[in-house]
């Protein structure tokens, strides 16, 4: 049964053929070209009018060799789909700026013929026996790299050759060798993990072409951050690529994520909700929901962001009153402390370094060491007894021999003052009676045996004039 053309396909193939006709030949084409798919804009004064995806013979920086159109920047030029010269600048600055591999030194020749694609189809066969030459010869110098890929072009100017090393690598002889077995330009190029991908992976786990062989000129590095922000998984067989690094996709909405994390209010803030005040627990980021739980009755619902007002972080100054132990207890430490300090201050000053301060009547404090350091700490900080009342008579003095059992040795100094006189260095004391009383005295023995000077038989420690 014959086929035969319908009127209609034959009148959509003469309109598609008069607009054809109507078009320019371009003045100026993009070209992807490589197998790192560089991108170059060359001129082209030929009259053929290709259109995107053609094929090309282009002289670039290192040689004539075989590229793919991808559109062109002048209007009214072969393809529908041009743009112009403005709106690729714009996208090369926003894919990357000065990093982006565009090339602008070359032209395009010609559109491929037969002859050209069957002559590259021929080299590119080569490359398998160009790779393991190339890498027996890098084993038996001993060189750490890896070759990747091999890469002759058509008017094999040169053989370009790439591969990875963890560290810098002296291939001089693995060039000059390369070179006497291929009798051309030898270029040998170190890339990164993410290049390699490029060059030999097809598809990723998404089972889309990998980005960075499909689109991606720049690849900036990923950090943990993006994936974290994002919520997704911190597997690493699930969240890195064909390359073993992390997924370029992880970058794409990496600013679109961090704005909206920085509407949502921080965990553990309050904030208030129409049905009363309440607590951050949690949020969402895309769908900008909150959770939080309300003081009243400690529900916890989801409120919009728009609805919430923000009252600040947890604890503001003054929210909860201080407890009576956090509040009343060290101010009053503080000042018997300073005030102590300003005694020891005033008896400095009135008898000097060297003279030991004695306590007050009825002050229940303890004395100085004879070195001037001061009492133990804790008796400064114990409560200390109200002064008995004045119409109390002094306690009567209690034998020393009675606490310890042992005859002690008399000192000169504890005896009884002068007549007329009220206070003296051996006087009895208003509260000096008791547990308390009796403490004090053996502290004070023991500092009068054991200080400088004591002894069983040695002078006693010297004594300042008693205090007015």
């Amino acid at each position: 049964m014959p086929i035969l053309p319908l009127p209609q396909f034959e009148a959509d193939l003469e309109e598609d053929r008069k607009l054809y006709e109507s078009l320019k030949p371009p003045t100026s084409i993009v070209v992807r070209f490589g197998v790192l798919r560089m991108i170059g804009e060359f001129p082209y004064d030929g009259q053929a009018k290709p259109g995107c995806g053609s094929k090309l013979v282009v002289r670039t920086h290192r040689g004539t060799e075989i590229g793919e159109m991808l559109t062109s920047t002048c209007p009214n030029a072969g393809c529908s789909k041009s743009i112009t010269r403005k709106e690729m600048l714009e996208y090369i600055e926003n894919s990357g700026g000065k990093d982006y591999p565009f090339f602008n030194q070359g032209k395009v020749l010609r559109v491929a013929t037969p002859e050209d694609l069957n002559e590259q189809a021929r080299l590119d066969g080569m490359k398998k026996d160009m790779l393991n030459m190339a890498r027996q010869i890098a084993g038996d110098l001993g060189l750490p790299m890896k070759i990747v890929e091999a890469e002759p072009i058509l008017g094999r100017e040169r053989v370009t050759f790439y591969f990875t090393s963890e560290e810098r690598v002296d291939f001089r002889d693995l060039v000059s060798r390369l070179a006497g077995q291929l009798h051309t330009r030898i270029e040998l190029r170190q890339i990164g993990a993410r290049d390699e991908a490029r060059i030999t992976a097809d598809y990723e786990k998404c089972g889309q072409h990998c980005c960075c062989k499909q689109f991606l000129k720049v690849l900036k590095p990923v950090s943990m951050k993006s994936a974290k922000v994002q919520k997704a998984t911190l597997d690493p067989l699930k969240i890195s690529g064909r390359c073993g690094r992390l997924m370029c996709c992880l970058r794409y909405e990496d600013q679109t994520y961090t704005e909206l994390a920085k509407r949502l209010p921080r965990k553990k803030w309050r904030v208030e909700t129409s049905e009363g005040t309440g607590v951050v627990i949690d949020g969402q980021i895309l769908t900008q929901l909150v959770l939080v739980r309300l003081d009243h009755n400690g529900a916890d619902i989801a409120v919009p962001v728009e609805e919430l007002t923000v009252l600040g972080p947890p604890g503001p100054p003054g929210s909860q009153p201080p407890t009576q132990g956090q509040g009343g207890e060290r101010p009053q430490r503080e000042g018997r402390r300073g005030s102590d300090q300003g005694s020891e201050r005033s008896g400095r000053d009135g008898g000097g370094r060297s003279q030991e301060r004695r306590e007050r009547p009825g002050s229940g404090g303890a004395p100085n060491r004879p070195d001037g350091s001061g009492g133990d700490r804790r008796d400064r900080e114990r409560p200390r007894p109200a002064p008995p009342p004045t119409s109390r008579p002094p306690a009567a003095p209690v034998d020393d021999r009675a606490d310890d059992g042992a005859p002690q040795r008399t000192d000169p100094s504890m005896s009884e003052p002068a007549s007329g006189s009220s206070e003296g260095p051996g006087a009895a004391q208003p509260g000096s009676a008791g547990p308390e009383g009796r403490r004090r005295r053996r502290r004070r023995r023991r500092r009068r045996d054991g200080g400088p000077g004591g002894g069983a038989g040695g002078p006693p420690p010297p004594q300042g004039p008693p205090r007015a």
